[in-house]
């Protein structure tokens, strides 16, 4: 896939009317429960669905028995009670008028994978796809594809094939950087491990937003004023027949990825997301860190879930064209993403390849969040998560100390050779290349040309590859000192 498969589409062919709610005599339940899934151990579980108005329902599992009535409109749920996790598949049972029998349901974690392209990239598509394949025997770890399906409205229900078991005839078709995360999860914790991929090539962070989260950002207040005004519908000519029109739902307008991909998916219980996405909002710098803001205050709050854990991976290098400093920006308003409560992020400079936006080394991409959700999520003590991180700048005597947090066993170079990509500035702004030397969790960092050095920054162009690292092998985040940058 080249880069211009990847910029958003306007439009498309999606059909323009979704699956809804089932309705009728008939017990029903929305695609996100089935066989094979697995439920969130430790927390409450929603199971719920449709029936008639009036209709008696009960929920069996686990030696537990629920009974409620669906409501007027036909809506029923229930809650299972906390559950520790399974070893072995269970079955549950919703009886109605009719019977409805789910089979090898695990109890462990459950994480959401979203964003775009990298996250949708397949297992078959990785580094080592064929050995991956091969080896793919993890009967604990489940995965349910969410269809591209936009929508103008809020949907119910959405239509997938369900659960699959990590089989090496099924594992070649799952995210990539979802399985190597829940494997790597499964090896620390042996415990099941549940992934929905919902996710899609291309797109942007606006339709991924749901109303609640462009509400409780001050700086999108004039998004969140014009949600029922967005276009949810363009006109393209019929690819059947190039004389006609049809009409297409508009994927990238606000909402409707949230409407009809995110929506059916609540209130599944989960235990955090993954977001990788951010290449089709380049260009916007510290703009995309209060979309970041939006997302995550957004799924939070249709989850009821204020600590939901969100984990994200921060873009490679690429060589995009253009200003070669814009994807610079996007990565301060992912560093500076990390102010967010519970959230963590993967840096991938040292794994990427200039020239393709999707690099293959999903694995490592996977176990680097894993480390995120091992230390922050499930408090394992002792494991070095992340790479250094910017904390603060000290100008003096014509140099510029930095100190980084998360600077593990100490700081070094990857390669062995001088620290790369540092740049200072004076009160010009006027950033010019820097030497920099390690000295103990700090870096120095000068140039004769700036004999007064004012701002610093690290890894500031589109292709840089920085060989600035931890002992633990983890790289440091690209930063600037440079306000408005």
């Amino acid at each position: 896939m080249n880069l211009t498969t990847l910029r958003p589409a306007l439009w498309t062919l999606a059909a323009t009317v979704l699956v809804a709610a089932p309705a009728g005599a008939d017990v029903s339940l929305p695609s996100v429960l089935g066989s094979h899934m697995v439920l969130q151990r430790d927390a409450p579980c929603p199971i719920w669905g449709w029936a008639s108005p009036g209709e008696a329902v009960t929920v069996e599992f686990g030696g537990q028995k629920h009974r409620t009535e669906a409501d007027g409109e036909g809506n029923w749920s229930v809650r299972l009670r906390p559950m520790k996790a399974s070893a072995e598949g269970r079955t549950l049972t919703v009886m109605g008028k009719n019977t409805r029998t789910l089979v090898d349901v695990l109890v462990g974690e459950v994480w959401l994978c979203s964003g775009q392209s990298n996250m949708e990239w397949s297992v078959t598509a990785s580094a080592r796809a064929q050995e991956e394949i091969a080896a793919g025997s993890h009967p604990r770890i489940r995965h349910i594809k969410i269809p591209h399906r936009p929508s103008m409205m809020p949907e119910k229900n959405v239509p997938s094939d369900g659960w699959k078991v990590t089989r090496p005839q099924t594992v070649g078709q799952f995210t990539a950087v979802g399985y190597f995360f829940a494997r790597e999860l499964q090896k620390e914790l042996d415990v099941p491990v549940g992934l929905i991929g919902s996710n899609w090539g291309g797109t942007r962070i606006e339709p991924w937003i749901p109303p609640a989260g462009f509400q409780s950002v001050s700086a999108l207040r004039d998004t969140a004023g014009k949600l029922d005004s967005f276009p949810t519908y363009v006109t393209q000519k019929d690819p059947q027949n190039p004389l006609r029109t049809r009409m297409a739902i508009n994927h990238q307008s606000a909402l409707a990825l949230y409407n009809g991909m995110i929506h059916p998916l609540v209130p599944f219980a989960i235990r955090g997301a993954l977001w990788y996405q951010g290449e089709s909002n380049n260009g916007e710098g510290l703009l995309y860190l209060e979309k970041m803001r939006a997302l995550i205050q957004g799924w939070r709050q249709v989850w009821d879930d204020p600590d939901m854990p969100f984990y994200f991976v921060q873009l490679a290098p690429f060589r995009y064209g253009g200003d070669p400093t814009r994807l610079a920006g996007i990565w301060e308003a992912q560093r500076q993403a990390l102010d967010i409560p519970h959230t963590g992020m993967a840096v991938t400079t040292d794994i990427g390849n200039i020239t393709d936006i999707h690099p293959r080394n999903k694995q490592e991409v996977g176990r680097r969040l894993a480390l995120w959700a091992l230390a922050k999520t499930y408090g394992r003590r002792g494991v070095a998560y992340s790479g250094p991180l910017f904390a603060r700048a000290r100008a003096g005597a014509g140099k510029i100390r930095v100190n980084f947090d998360h600077t593990g066993g100490g700081l070094m170079s990857r390669d062995g050779k001088a620290l790369s990509h540092f740049e200072i500035a004076g009160a010009d702004g006027k950033f010019v290349p820097a030497q920099a030397e390690i000295t103990g969790k700090s870096v120095v960092v000068s140039s004769p040309q700036v004999p007064n050095p004012v701002h610093v920054r690290f890894g500031w162009h589109q292709e840089a590859v920085p060989n600035l690292a931890n002992k633990e092998g983890l790289p440091a985040s690209p930063f600037t000192t440079a306000p408005g940058s």
